[in-house]
């Protein structure tokens, strides 16, 4: 049997009338720097999807340094990380080239030893999301020559692009506190008033998201009381113990509750789904992310959203800024509950 030979990049080159380097350029995705037409591109692009080729990625890295490997960095695995690695794959792949997709758990040593080894396999560049210590990972990245870029986190020393988490949160609780008005409105007692569930204090997104309630707040009641504030962690068996401890004070529900992330949600509602339904109707509740199943909820919730494909899109339009210490902000979106 005649084994088949495998297309190589001059045979694509062939079949579009363009030169190697014309193809070499669409493939690995720099033919936007080589100012070749996007129609060129594709063209080039669709034509090797047809015939099968793929490049030798070992090889690649050996001749030009480059690995074809370009790696997301994410905390966990929610449903706001996984969107933006799905929307980040897609990204990579579109340029032809390989995306790597690590959960590094908000631990420093584990983030700075992933940059290490992706170091080693002569990574294209790395996207970081929600990142510890990004100053220390940018320092990391520029010794090895890695391009890179922050999403969800800002950098003082590299591009970032990230949630403009303090208006979001303002428009969400102005949002709750209009709802808290149908329901009796703001008053003097502690069950009366507004809660701030969940979070990390030691994060730019939840000090701005704390400083956006606040903001909104402190406009409608001029006061807030540090006690309505309880942001220590995202971890959900804490959320679960915060929103029961809650309860047990006030002797009930608050009147309005704003809850910082879909993970603060969903350990929230572990003691929520316990309660009956006119207590939780006597709530306003808010979500500064996004859950489609919250609109089959027993109560309902006002949600913002963050815009994924935009943060990671704005990303990539950053990678080529030479690392500059560049912070371009994404408004997210407000979703408002159908109040039954």
């Amino acid at each position: 049997m005649t084994k088949l030979q495998k297309e190589t990049i001059y045979d694509i080159a062939q079949r579009a009338g363009a030169s190697a380097s014309t193809v070499s350029a669409a493939l690995n995705g720099s033919w936007k720097k080589r100012r070749i037409a996007k129609s060129t591109a594709e063209r080039i692009i669709a034509i090797a999807a047809e015939q099968g080729y793929s490049a030798n990625l070992q090889a690649r890295a050996l001749r030009t340094s480059r690995s074809g490997l370009v790696a997301l960095l994410i905390p966990e695995y929610n449903r706001f990380f996984s969107n933006i690695a799905q929307t980040f794959s897609a990204e990579v792949r579109a340029r032809n080239q390989c995306p790597v997709i690590i959960s590094t758990a908000r631990i420093p040593e584990e983030e700075r030893k992933t940059v290490s080894d992706l170091a080693a396999w002569s990574i294209d560049a790395i996207f970081f999301v929600g990142s510890v210590a990004p100053e220390d990972l940018s320092r990391h990245c520029a010794e090895a020559e890695i391009p890179h870029v922050f999403i969800d986190q800002p950098c003082d020393i590299a591009p970032s692009v990230v949630t403009d988490n303090r208006t979001g949160a303002n428009v969400l609780t102005r949002e709750i506190l209009l709802s808290m008005v149908r329901l009796g409105g703001v008053g003097d007692t502690p069950r009366e008033t507004i809660y701030f569930l969940g979070g990390d204090r030691t994060l730019p997104s939840t000090r701005n998201r704390v400083a956006g309630f606040s903001e909104a707040l402190y406009a409608h009641v001029g006061r807030v009381d540090p006690e309505q504030i309880i942001a220590e962690t995202y971890d959900l068996d804490v959320a679960t113990r915060s929103i029961k401890a809650l309860y047990e004070r006030l002797g009930g529900l608050p009147r309005g509750l704003f809850i910082n992330s879909d993970s603060v949600f969903e350990g929230a509602l572990r003691f929520l789904a316990t309660l009956p339904e006119e207590e939780l109707r006597a709530c306003a509740f808010g979500c500064f992310d996004y859950e489609p199943f919250g609109q089959l909820l027993r109560f309902p919730v006002h949600m913002m959203r963050q815009r994924h494909r935009m943060l990671v899109e704005r990303a990539f339009a950053l990678l080529g800024s030479e690392n500059a210490p560049i912070l371009e902000q994404v408004n997210p979106e407000l979703y408002r509950a159908t109040l039954r």
